[in-house]
Parts: C-alpha cells; structure tokens; sequence
C-alpha cells in the first residue's frame, strides 16, 4: 500500500480511492468502494485497466518484454531447468533442492496413470471428435473418478487434485491424441522423465520399440515451460472465476481448458502454421506484406503482436532458437515454412510498419513449426498448449482458494437495453 489516493468526483457525490503498489510493475486504484460512495461502476471491456487479484506467481511486463515466474526471468529457467522443476515453483513459490525435486518428480510420475474405466470413457466420443472436446470431457469427468480429492478447504486434498492433474494431463491428452488417429493407448513408464514419456506415449506402438530422441524431448520439456504460466489471461481468469464458485479443481480446469480452445488464444499457434502455408514460398511474401498493411484487406499477419507484449516476446527468442534444432536434428534445415517464417521475421524487426505498431513474432509464430516438425497434427496444438498450461491454472487456482479476500466473481455491466416496460397481452400485441 502507498500513501497515495485517487478521488474521483461524479456529480456532487466523491469517492476517495486508495492506491496499492505491488513490489514491480504499476499501482493499481482500488475500486471496492467506488459505487457505495458514487453509485457508478467502472466501465472495462476485458478487463485490461483491471488488477482481478493480488498474486505472487507470475509478473508481466509488456512493454519491456519481461516474463518472470516467482522472479525468476523465463529465458533463466527455459535454458536451465526442466518443465517439473518450473511446476515445483509455480506451485511451491520456490525452486526445489535437489531432495525436494527428486521427491516431487517421483510423486508426479507415480501417478500418470489414470483409471483403467477412462479409457473406455474415450469409446463414448466420435472417432474423428476434435482432441480438444475429448480433453474438456475427460478432464471435467476426473471429479467422477476421483472424488477423493475435490474437498477444496481441505490443503491435503488440494494437493492431491494439484499432482494428479500435473501428472495425468500427459496421458489424457497422449489418450486423445492416439484415439483421434485411431491407435492403441500406450501406457505411460515410470523410467521415463516428463516428455520423453509423453512422446512416447503420443509416437509409440506396440508392434515395434519406440527410443526417444533426446533433443526431440528436450525440445517438448522447453515447449511446456514456455507455455506454463503467463498471467491473468483469458483461460487462466476463466480458472479463477470458476473456483471462486466452490467449484472441483477438476471442473475448473476443464473450464480453463475450454477457453484456451478459442483461435484468439490458444489455437493462435495454429493459425499461424496455417497462415505460413497459405504463404507458401519466400517469393509470395512481398504480396502479403502488402495485404497486411492494407486497411480495407482483412487478411491479418498471424503470430505477430500480443495482447500483453509491445516488445519482443521474451517466449519467441528461446522458440526460435528450439525450432532450429528441432529442424535441424530430422534434417529439415531447408523447410520451406521456416524460410518462410525467418523472412517475415527479418521484414517484421526491419520494416517501419511493424516497428511502429511494434508487431514483433511471438511464441505462436515458432512453436506451430517446432510442433509440426515433431509429428503432431494441428489439431494438436491446443491440446499440448493445454498440458503445459495446467500446472499454471493449479497454482492460479490454490492461490486464489487460499486468498482471504476471495470472493465470487460478478463482474457488472453498462445496461443498454429496453428501459422499464409493461406485459401486453398476446392478443393485443
């Protein structure tokens, strides 16, 4: 809290507002008491002038391009951790000693099982249903089979939803995946670390061995860290909201998980491959450069921008650098998508219009490439951007159950319908 206030004066009616500050980044103007002292709300469509919580998980700076978890700046970890040691922080505020890793890493991959009836639970989908509908209702349906662990005022019970969640999401979605292109489930290995398990369990089969390329899945461990946590965004405010209702940790994530499916969120990276291959050829770039920066043209430069960040995405200099050696390991130095992507990229950090309206690549314009180039479908995509997003959505949502000023969300709103009317009869109307 500082010593300063704002005042904000409506009519002959005033409301003095105090202004908090968090250790970095602006203050914020708290509002609680703006309608009983004004009888006015604020107006905010989506939230973006809006703090909805205090948190100590995950700090933003858009502008500078800055992205740190529990202080920790997310290139530090990206290079130098693995995706269950960022898991340990987020959930845990610290990084682990090497006991504490080694008891959390045993703890998660000792229960990437999941009940042996959710595999027949998958039977009940359609064989083409898109990867992302199984996963909202076999994450919503985990509440049916573990209900010992949706007490939610119960710390211990909390914790067990938090690591089945972490651990069981990469056979859930492994379990989409194979169900989608219509192979046997393959069961998770204990020996395995996180995505070396997960690749396998995703590529494998049983009529041969299947060893795991070790720069592949160091590849997919950096794709999870990269994607873990990322603020108060659309998914992870619809996780909050959800549990501010009692909800089940289960059924939150589920909720969470339907809103990243969403093109503007978490099926960007789609589109942008999309878009890459609409491009086609280094040759075509010029004409869609120039579409891009025609007004009256709807097509729109995919990957480029962040709602958050007007600099260069601190994410999309650690994916560049994963997608060449992604590329480089199954001998795709010449993929004609990355030409294409590294001249966009060039004309994007050279070209006047996009320094000025600061349309720098973000994570989305590389991370479509890296997870092609592994083997996934694009329909995949927001499936895995899911798995490494659940860990963040776990810490978001024990942080706000634990929060003493958690109240249930109700956002207001500027009616601007019908005023008061009266009921006329249907034979009068």
């Amino acid at each position: 809290m500082t010593d300063q206030s704002a005042t904000i004066k409506i009519g002959d009616r005033t409301a003095n507002l105090s202004v908090k500050s968090g250790t970095i980044g602006p203050d914020v103007i708290d509002i609680g008491a703006l309608y009983k002292n004004t009888g006015s709300f604020t107006y905010d469509p989506g939230f973006t002038s809006t703090a909805s919580c205090e948190s100590k998980i995950t700090y933003i700076d858009g502008d500078e391009g800055i992205l740190l978890h529990r202080g920790y700046p997310i290139e530090q970890l990206a290079e130098h951790g693995d995706f269950l040691e960022v898991c340990y922080l987020l959930l845990y505020g610290e990084l682990p000693t090497a006991a504490q890793k080694k008891d959390f890493d045993y703890r998660v991959t000792h229960h990437t099982m999941v009940h042996e009836q959710m595999s027949r639970f998958f039977t009940g989908f359609r064989r083409d249903a898109h990867p992302m509908a199984v996963m909202c209702g076999c994450v919503g349906a985990l509440s049916a089979f573990y209900h010992d662990s949706t007490d939610i005022t119960d710390p211990h019970q909390r914790m067990v939803a938090s690591l089945r969640m972490i651990a069981k999401m990469p056979t859930i979605a492994a379990m989409a995946y194979k169900y989608y292109i219509g192979q046997p489930f393959v069961y998770p290995k204990n020996d395995l670390d996180y995505a070396s398990n997960f690749l396998r369990m995703c590529f494998a089969v049983p009529c041969e061995e299947y060893v795991v390329n070790p720069v592949l899945s160091r590849a997919m461990d950096r794709i999870f860290i990269l994607h873990a946590d990322h603020e108060q965004n659309a998914s992870t405010s619809t996780v909050r909201l959800a549990g501010s209702s009692g909800a089940n940790p289960f059924a939150c994530i589920a909720a969470g998980i339907a809103c990243l499916w969403g093109p503007a969120h978490g099926g960007a990276n789609e589109a942008a491959l999309n878009m890459l291959s609409e491009i086609g050829s280094v040759e075509r770039i010029p004409e869609y450069i120039a579409r891009a920066k025609d007004k009256n043209d709807p097509f729109r430069l995919m990957g480029f921008g962040h709602r958050v960040y007007k600099n260069y995405d601190p994410r999309a200099k650690i994916m560049q650098k994963t997608t060449h050696e992604v590329l480089a390991e199954l001998g795709h130095k010449d993929d004609p998508l990355l030409e294409v992507a590294m001249e966009l990229e060039r004309i994007a950090l050279t070209d006047e219009y996009f320094i000025e309206k600061k349309l720098y690549p973000n994570i989305d314009f590389y991370s479509g490439i890296t997870l092609k180039a592994l083997g996934f479908p694009t329909t995949m995509f927001t499936v895995l951007f899911a798995l490494a997003r659940t860990v963040g959505w776990i810490a978001q949502w024990n942080e706000m159950i634990e929060d003493p000023q958690q109240r249930i969300g109700r956002p207001r709103q500027l009616y601007i319908g019908e005023p008061l009317r009266d009921y006329v009869p249907v034979s009068k109307r």
